[in-house]
């Protein structure tokens, strides 16, 4: 029986660079990043169904009618959510999918997939947050405030993750989920096959 891959909750607060991270992960061929579906608008550059799933809220209300979600949550006004689809026959596959989604959406899948592991990306500092948030030059400074807040908020949920990485230096954040990864593939649960032969082949 082929071994299932793992599935990975990965959340952080907006400016804390999930994206720049999981850009480096992604270039080891083992994960898979869900694309997740949401209401709000294209930004620059992205492509429906690359970078979201971009929906009408009609129709991401339907689907949630339909059951076709793992997890929903609004943040910021829009909605967001994790198809079915872009789970499931990955990790049948044996692949590991990480979700990107909010902390709202990472509590509901605390509840329904207890077997996943839960990762927080945390900033240096909020000061570190702002920076970026405005360096980006995409939003408002009323927008980047409440998003400020909305870190803030986010923040109090990171102790309910089983591990924290704190993003100051990429490279040094990239090589902690790593070495997480690697950490989880040795519990002793998962080395029981292998001790079991080690016992049997004395």
């Amino acid at each position: 029986m082929a071994k299932k891959g793992r599935l990975i909750v990965f959340s952080a607060p907006s400016g804390c660079g999930k994206g720049t991270m999981l850009g480096e992960i992604l270039k080891d061929k083992r994960f898979r990043c869900s694309v997740s579906a949401t209401t709000r608008e294209p930004r620059e550059g992205e492509v429906d169904g690359v970078s979201y799933h971009f929906l009408t809220r009609e129709e991401f209300l339907r689907r949630v009618e339909n059951g076709d979600f793992l997890e929903n949550a609004e943040y910021c006004g829009n909605l967001y959510g994790t198809l079915r689809s872009e789970v499931d026959p990955y990790l049948e596959q044996g692949t590991d999918v990480i979700l990107e989604i909010e902390v709202q959406g990472a509590m509901q899948m605390r509840k329904k997939r207890p077997d996943a592991l839960f990762v927080f990306i945390a900033p240096p500092s909020m000061q570190e947050i702002r920076r970026r948030l405005e360096k980006r030059g995409t939003e408002t400074p009323e927008v980047i405030d409440k998003r400020i807040a909305q870190a803030l908020d986010e923040l109090k949920y990171a102790p309910d993750y089983d591990y924290i990485v704190v993003n100051d230096a990429l490279e040094d954040a990239v090589a902690d989920f790593f070495s997480i990864i690697r950490a989880e593939q040795l519990r002793a649960e998962l080395m029981s096959d292998h001790i079991e032969e080690v016992i049997k082949n004395a």
